[in-house]
């Protein structure tokens, strides 16, 4: 079988050098990621390997590169030794002419290691921190795709990633690769002959088209990788040359870094974000870069348990922006790290650093934004400054209703923010439905600087109104079809809220924003259940019932929802007056709404108290005085009617209340009061002695509310799955359960509302399943439990546990409507032989099969991806390509996946591949 060369011409050039310049083979092995062994055999060559793949000629050609590296490994090595490995089944007198040829030749060179030759690449002087995940993805991009595009803002680390990429990539190309930075070219005619120039080609000849000529000549037939950096302020004339290539050339690839995408066919953009900020086991990228570079610029600076806090707010306030993170670094030379974090708030003038290997634009943030805003048309620099308003991202429509005016008609704003995405001024995120965008923090403070007062008032009030519509808008669609929907324009917008909300406090003394924030916090009843948590639902009422201008019927309103959430909470105290507060406003405006609500309010406190008579009562007055338009708040109170009469174990009468609530909700086409009716009839099957039915329906309701930020409804739904767990036999994920919704409780206020009935119901489940498990178990998979956050802990309930880490904890089947067959890892008795008068449907097991994933269970990643394409088809050159790998590195992976099968073919691969994967 044929095989390339050791190295590539790029390689074999730097292994010299850096040899000759005294570096050890271990520490250059290390740095090209290659074998000592192959660093050796390099050294020992006497030229530069050539690409024998397009060479004209004899058939042993084909095989040259190989001779050359046997003969380099061993000098004394026999022909017929050289003819089986290579697979050689011609002419024996061929090859011994080609063997002797060679040897001769190797006679002839000289032994003193050649000049240095550029290795194609920079090398930077810092580390490369935290973007592992995105080289693993450029790879596939660039396997499948000849042109990559990284952009992103300035100082997001395009270049440091393309630089990176590069070197990872290098042994792919095996005529290497080269890096042309095109920052100092500021004439479009110059940008060919600067790669020319990089290249080492003679081009005497005056003029753009000559040169890309020269180009297309020399890289028609060759497989390198060209890296083409900081292409923005010259992005036409780049795209133009880019374009060329691609079509001159067969094999070339090219990697571009912009903060604008060239726009040209073929191009796959790579938007590279910034690092992220979110803890993992270790340390998050963005702190890891922190602790880099700190101690760079710090000496003896080490991430500590009394430091670490800070560093992880620095990064999180630059958005874990590299270049701001790496500027940041730069003044610990005069702050301590707490100190920094402190100020950060005035950084733009803080961070600008006199380094002089960099260029000038990179000396400070402030520099790196300048670039960008200069490259902006004067829409776009006035919509950038206007889209500053925004710190929670936003969509098309929220930017045209809240920065369009006369100067910026809405017409304009669609192709501005095209123009902004081009340049990277601003993100786009996107889901399956809709786009969103925004900018990042420091790129959104450099366009608020650009507004003078009266226009950051202006936007500000914009913000506000639009914000207080959408708020508004939650409530009047809050039973319908369209819940889900205004919903999560609320949840998405969570950061403008704030921002708006913040705005109309600091504006205390002009009523305009007061009403308008005033209102929408009264009229918003749920908000708490839209992603704005409880406490910061109470927080914003609070703050606006001390604003001087509110109006009456507002506070009577924020009273109201006020008195709800501390009601919920478990404040019962703080409940108290807040009601009387609400109804006494409300009386005097004859807010007939608000009355019937502070008495619904006042049952479902004394309902928590364990005053359920006194409950059932005010719940009667409060339904008596709701009007039939008013569905949202007749739901709100039959489930809370529902829960009463689960209490008093009226259980015909609770599943009557619930299957109400829940027919109703069908036939609006709305889905939080299905899930609590759900919850509810779940809650009458577990008091019925039917726990299996009860583990359904609670799964069924937690899965139905996800689409809600109610932390409340979700907690109580996992109490109930809980409960119904422990009932059930499966004490493992009773455990887990309990101890998630007990954290999830301290997010909000009191375990269960404060209820000593409700917490005595969740008592006697703990118990049953403390003794079940045994004390030391128990505490585990509790503690399991209260580390998971809301979405892990619905993630382990959809997956029936099977996210726990490995651990057989058990699993509830709730496929269809079954109510599912529950088993536990130590094998104790099923609910049925613990419950008898339970019903249970019997477990349907299968006979295990071999699958493809069982198949490929021997083999590394990288050998499941080779072996995976083997079977598929393609050649190891193909496979080379698709992957970004050298051909002798595949070859490697496909022998030791062979191997490892214990197969002696490719066919053979193919075949148990075939057999393995599952049917259509």
């Amino acid at each position: 079988m044929a095989r390339g060369s050791i190295v590539n011409a790029d390689e074999w050039s730097e292994i010299q050098r850096c040899h000759a310049e005294g570096e050890t083979i271990k520490g250059i092995a290390g740095r090209l990621r290659m074998s000592r062994n192959t660093v050796r055999r390099a050294l020992a060559m006497p030229a530069p390997p050539v690409d024998h793949r397009r060479a004209k000629g004899s058939v042993v050609d084909e095989v040259d590169g190989e001779i050359r590296r046997m003969l380099v490994a061993d000098p004394d090595v026999t022909i017929a030794a050289i003819g089986r490995s290579i697979g050689w089944s011609r002419s024996r007198t061929l090859l011994a002419r080609r063997v002797n040829a060679i040897r001769t030749e190797n006679a002839a060179q000289p032994t003193r290691p050649p000049a240095a030759v550029s290795p194609g690449l920079p090398r930077p002087a810092t580390s490369f921190v935290g973007r592992r995940g995105e080289l693993v993805d450029l790879r596939r991009l660039l396997g499948d795709h000849r042109l990559v595009s990284v952009v992103g803002p300035g100082g997001m680390g395009k270049t440091r990633l393309a630089i990176a990429a590069a070197e990872d990539f290098r042994r792919a190309f095996p005529d290497g690769v080269r890096f042309v930075d095109f920052t100092a070219v500021r004439s479009a005619s110059l940008l060919a002959q600067s790669v020319c120039d990089v290249l080492s080609l003679d081009n005497r000849e005056s003029g753009e088209g000559s040169a890309q000529d020269t180009l297309a000549t020399f890289l028609r037939n060759r497989r390198m990788l060209l890296v083409l950096d900081n292409c923005e302020h010259v992005v036409d004339g780049a795209a133009a040359l880019v374009a060329h290539l691609l079509e001159s050339t067969t094999h070339l690839r090219i990697i571009v870094t912009s903060r604008e995408y060239l726009s040209i066919p073929g191009e796959h953009v790579f938007h590279l974000g910034a690092l992220s900020t979110e803890e993992t086991p270790d340390v998050s990228p963005a702190v890891e870069l922190f602790t880099r570079r700190a101690s760079s610029a710090l000496a003896g600076f080490e991430l500590t348990d009394a430091n670490h806090n800070a560093v992880q707010r620095i990064c999180r306030r630059l958005d874990g922006l590299p270049l701001a993170i790496e500027l940041a670094c730069t003044r610990l030379n005069v702050l301590s790290v707490h100190d920094l974090a402190d100020l950060l708030d005035r950084r733009m003038s803080m961070l600008t650093v006199g380094s002089r290997d960099r260029t000038a634009r990179h000396r400070s943030l402030q520099a790196t934004t300048d670039w960008s805003y200069e490259l902006c048309t004067p829409s776009e620099q006035l919509l950038w400054s206007r889209l500053s308003v925004f710190v929670g991202g936003f969509n098309l429509d929220t930017a045209i209703d809240v920065c369009a005016d006369d100067r910026l008609p809405a017409e304009s704003i669609v192709d501005a923010v095209a123009g902004l995405v081009a340049k990277s001024v601003v993100s786009r995120e996107t889901d399956d439905l809709r786009a969103r965008f925004r900018l990042l923090e420091s790129i959104r403070e450099y366009g608020w600087g650009k507004l003078s007062p009266r226009e950051r008032d202006a936007m500000n009030t914009a913000l506000l109104n639009w914000c207080a519509e959408i708020m508004v808008d939650s409530a009047t669609h809050w039973y319908g079809p369209d819940q889900v929907a205004k919903a999560a324009v609320v949840q998405e917008n969570r950061g403008n809220i704030r921002a708006a909300l913040d705005f109309a406090m600091a504006s205390r003394d002009d009523e305009a924003p007061t009403a308008t924030a005033t209102h929408a916090l009264g009229s918003a009843r749920f908000l708490w259940a839209c992603g704005i948590s409880g406490r910061e639902h109470r927080m914003w009422l609070t703050k606006a019932l001390d604003l001087p201008h509110a109006c009456d019927r507002n506070k009577a309103r924020m009273f109201a929802v006020l008195a709800l959430l501390q009601t919920l909470q478990g404040d019962r105290e703080s409940a108290a007056f807040s009601i009387q507060r609400a109804r006494s406003l409300a009386d005097r405006v004859h807010d007939r709404q608000t009355v019937a609500l502070t008495i619904h309010i006042t049952g479902l406190r004394d309902f928590f108290a364990g005053d359920f008579v006194s409950a059932g009562r005010y719940f009667d007055h409060a339904e008596a005085l709701y009007s039939d338009d008013e569905a949202d708040l007749l739901a709100t109170l039959r489930v809370h009617r529902g829960m009463l009469l689960s209490s008093v174990l009226d259980i015909a009468g609770s599943r009557a209340v619930f299957t109400e609530v829940h027919e109703a909700a069908v036939a609006a086409g709305e889905s939080w009061f299905h899930s609590y009716a759900t919850y509810g009839l779940g809650l009458t099957a577990l008091l019925a002695g039917d726990p299996g039915r009860a583990v359904e329906l609670a799964s069924r309701a937690l899965c139905e509310h996800r689409s809600f930020g109610d932390i409340v409804g979700m907690t109580l739904m996992a109490e109930l799955l809980g409960w119904a767990l422990a009932a059930d036999g499966s004490g493992e994920r009773a455990a887990v359960v309990l101890g998630a919704a007990s954290s999830s409780w301290g997010l909000f206020g009191q375990q269960l509302y404060g209820s000593e009935h409700w917490n005595a119901l969740r008592a006697g489940a703990v118990a049953v399943v403390r003794a079940d498990l045994g004390e030391a178990a128990f505490e585990s998979w509790w503690a399991r439990g209260e580390a998971l956050s809301a979405a892990e802990l619905l993630d382990y309930v959809n997956t029936g546990g099977a996210n726990t880490g490995g651990a057989n904890t058990g699993g509830v089947d709730t496929g269809g409507d079954g109510a599912g067959s529950t088993h536990t890892a130590s094998g104790r008795k099923s609910a049925a032989a613990r419950y008898p008068s339970t019903t249970h449907r019997p477990s349907t097991t299968h006979a295990p099969s071999t699958t493809h994933s069982d198949f490929l269970g021997s083999l590394s990643r990288r050998e499941q991806e080779v072996a995976t394409l083997v079977a598929d088809g393609l050649t190891n050159k193909e496979i080379a390509q698709r992957l970004v790998l050298s051909p002798r590195t595949v070859e490697g992976h496909v022998e030791h996946a062979l191997r490892k099968l214990n197969i002696t073919r490719r066919t053979q691969l193919a075949a148990a591949l075939a057999g393995s994967r599952p049917a259509p």
